[in-house]
């Protein structure tokens, strides 16, 4: 069955983690509205590509234009099955958007399945959700979520690996996108 799936994105967003869920929820058939704060449907984020080349963190190159098909300004989070957070630099900024904080705290509050990946679980930090959970995320990020109360699950070496508590999918960064996913879908179909 089809599911609306909002995704809460912005400028420099990391593409892998915008674009390639969004085509594999689409390809399963779910509907994915792409929102960003101070923007309506036919604007854009600018995306940036993150990479592992072997230095002490990921390298960032710019990346695409990312399509916003949803108006942010009146948005109704009950009107959506569930939510997906890419990472990206992008999370530390809209973290400090009450709105978006409202809404993360709609679908947790409600048990709808949240996806969140990379520094998205930044803003899971910031909407107070993760007391009491467990969530896998980019390593640098690990001592926010363990400061919010949650316990920070790490990834495998190969940063390919998912955590699922409840509700909540969580993963290091996009080589864990097919692990992330199918994790995010079972949830989704149940």
């Amino acid at each position: 069955m089809s599911k609306r799936i909002l995704m809460i994105v912005g400028d420099f967003v990391e593409d892998y983690e915008a674009m390639v869920p969004m085509q594999i929820l689409q390809c399963a058939g779910h509907e994915v509205s792409t929102v960003c704060p101070d923007k309506n449907a036919g604007d854009y984020v600018l995306t940036a590509i993150h990479d592992f080349e072997g230095q002490q963190t990921y390298s960032e190159k710019p990346g695409h234009r990312f399509a916003i098909n949803c108006d942010f300004a009146g948005l109704n989070p009950a009107e959506f099955d569930a939510l997906v957070i890419p990472g990206g630099r992008a999370p530390e900024y809209l973290r400090l958007d009450s709105t978006v904080l409202e809404i993360v705290r709609h679908f947790n509050s409600n048990g709808k399945p949240i996806a969140a990946i990379c520094h998205g679980p930044q803003i899971l930090v910031a909407a107070d959700v993760l007391g009491g959970r467990e969530c896998s995320c980019y390593p640098a990020c690990s001592p926010e979520v363990a400061k919010a109360g949650g316990r920070y699950i790490a990834p495998a070496a190969t940063m390919d690996s998912a955590h699922v508590d409840g509700n909540l999918v969580t993963a290091p960064a996009w080589p864990a996108h097919p692990a992330w996913m199918r994790a995010f879908l079972k949830l989704l179909e149940s």
